[in-house]
């Protein structure tokens, strides 16, 4: 065991371990932990690239030492361990990535493969291919003609035309004669892979294969049956992932694709929900709580919603080599590690930047999580295929405090405005940007309610319904008052005439009610001359002669002599008798 200086953080992290020579050769989608023996003790998986066209290994280490290894078909594409049923001892299995296929070890060995379903081939690509078989046409034509249908055909070549397409002209007979007796296939490959809780947010709950394939589709598998419960598509080729939720309940799954865009599937579509448009290339995918964190190849580290509103943005010293999830739930704390080609590791939350760890040269993987029985490990591979293990002190704490010179923390925290505030600020904001049309109906309400009152006036002087005489040779004013108890009201009414100084004769009053209610001492009196200015007291008396306890309206008409219509009218609303409810 051997350490190396980890200055920068020194006061943080423990160097365990540091091997240069240790041959490791892998990406941070091709690293995880697990425990493989159900002891409590955590490995590390690491699915190794090898020289790129040979040695491809899957290799377990426990603590330094490598514990197995097993040989590869194909590159890995992807390696992560998942809970695939409910025996115990809950021990996960490895699901590895290779090509076309699924490769899933149980007690490391192999236990599974899962390829995936053919595409269809060109109809015309076949023809040839019979057709040179049967010997009707010769090497250099069938060539020819598969170039005419790579031009025009809307279904691609399968890598078997592609490759005879590139040979030689003096290796073309020999790959016909060796090839033309085979079956044509046409097979994608995957990109990426994950895991997605079946039913239960568990720990070891019962985990669902995710895997994103080169023709641009995304497939959930069953994890004891292997078979395809769910099939995505994606407008280009997703190069990473990341899963969240359960698949029987509801789940997000967050694509970055090869068009530099980033797609946000969920359960009730087939198609992307939302998407994320990005000025450059992703380069590193992560989702930290509720937000997504994408590192891109512009150097810059940028914070997106789930729904694709951009939050923040921090710049960073140099290229982006790979990224990964630092969550410590015991203290629960959130982060993001960030390997840059500076030779140097990132530490951030949100944008602040809470830590920098050197390092000897570039790392190509990052990992952290629970190795052998310490929660808070550190693992990274170096480009050279270096080994580094860093253990986290359990009395380390990251302040936002440490963060690069720039604007203080507070200005990015959002303020608690109450509910009425952000109702004020939001209405406000709906009459800025709508006001003209808000003042229209505004207009358009008022002109209408003007018009209806005016119709209702007329309506009330033309029918002589108003206390108040329309008319200019008789202007007349009339209120009532009603005194007393019951069952005998003293009716007053006091009238005056409103001219300037022509008096008013020849008028009348006359009450209209309902006489199984009321009786009334004086229906029909007239009125002696008005003088203008003065009011006239008018009395008369009423009597209520039902005991139910009941009251009702007693109508007032002011007649003039020789006119058929009243100039005045009144409703007086009689109160109820209380005189007889005491009896």
């Amino acid at each position: 065991m051997s350490s190396v200086d980890g200055s920068g953080d020194a006061g943080k992290w423990l160097d365990a371990h540091y091997d240069p020579l240790a041959g490791l050769y892998t990406f941070s989608s091709c690293v995880d932990l697990a425990d493989l023996s159900g002891d409590g003790e955590s490995r590390l998986l690491v699915g190794d690239l090898g020289s790129g066209s040979s040695g491809m290994k899957l290799k377990v280490y426990r603590g330094t030492a490598l514990v197995s290894e097993s040989a590869l078909l194909d590159l890995p594409a992807g390696l992560v361990a998942f809970f695939m049923d409910l025996h115990e001892p809950r021990i996960p299995a490895v699901a590895v990535a290779s090509g076309p296929c699924v490769y899933v070890y149980k007690n490391l060995r192999p236990y599974f493969k899962f390829t995936l379903p053919g595409l269809e081939v060109n109809s015309l690509e076949q023809d040839v291919w019979q057709q040179a078989r049967a010997g009707h046409i010769d090497p250099p034509t069938l060539k020819e003609m598969l170039e005419g249908i790579r031009k025009k055909a809307d279904i691609p070549l399968s890598v078997r035309s592609l490759r005879f397409l590139s040979l030689e002209p003096g290796e073309i007979d020999d790959f016909v004669q060796l090839h033309e007796q085979q079956p044509i296939r046409r097979q994608t490959v995957i990109t990426c892979i994950g895991t997605l809780k079946k039913s239960t947010a568990d720990e070891d709950g019962v985990s669902c294969l995710v895997i994103g394939t080169e023709n641009s589709h995304v497939y959930v598998l069953d994890p004891e049956a292997f078979i395809i419960l769910s099939k995505m598509s994606l407008p280009a080729a997703p190069t990473m992932m990341d899963v969240t939720g359960q698949f029987d309940v509801e789940f997000r799954i967050t694509v970055a694709c090869r068009n530099g865009n980033i797609y946000i599937l969920r359960r009730d579509s087939d198609k992307p929900k939302y998407c994320i448009e990005l000025t450059s290339h992703p380069v590193g995918l992560l989702r930290v709580g509720k937000n997504v964190v994408v590192g891109c190849t512009d150097d810059s580290l940028q914070g997106f919603t789930q729904k694709g509103k951009k939050l923040w943005k921090a710049a960073l010293p140099a290229p982006i080599t790979t990224m990964a999830a630092m969550d410590l739930p015991t203290r629960g704390f959130q982060a993001v590690l960030v390997g840059l080609a500076n030779c140097e590791v990132h530490l951030y939350r949100e944008k602040n930047l809470l830590g920098t760890i050197k390092i000897p040269e570039a790392v190509t993987s990052i990992c952290f999580g629970r190795y052998g029985r310490e929660d808070g490990t550190l693992i990274m591979t170096t480009k050279g295929g270096g080994l580094m293990v860093k253990i986290l002190k359990r009395t380390a704490a990251f302040d936002d405090r440490d963060s690069a010179p720039g604007p203080p923390l507070a200005q990015s925290v959002r303020l608690n405005v109450p509910k009425k505030t952000k109702l004020y600020v939001d209405q406000t904001l709906r009459e800025r940007e709508n006001g003209l049309a808000m003042h229209r109906a505004f207009q358009m309400d008022l002109s209408r309610l003007r018009l209806t009152a005016a119709k209702a006036y007329v309506k009330a002087l033309e029918s002589s319904m108003t206390p108040m005489s329309s008319s200019l040779s008789e202007p007349l004013k009339m209120n009532a008052v009603v005194q007393g108890l019951g069952p005998s009201f003293k009716l007053t009414l006091n009238i005056q005439n409103t001219a300037a100084c022509r008096p008013v004769i020849n008028l009348a009053i006359s009450f209209l009610c309902d006489e199984s209610l009321y009786r009334m001492r004086n229906p029909f009196m007239r009125i002696p001359l008005l003088v203008p200015g003065l009011v006239y007291p008018v009395e008369t008396f009423v009597e209520c002669t039902s005991d139910k306890g009941i009251s009702d309206i007693i109508k007032v008409f002011v007649l003039h002599e020789g006119k058929s219509s009243p100039l005045l009218t009144a409703h007086i609303n009689m109160p109820v008798s209380e005189g007889l409810t005491l009896n």
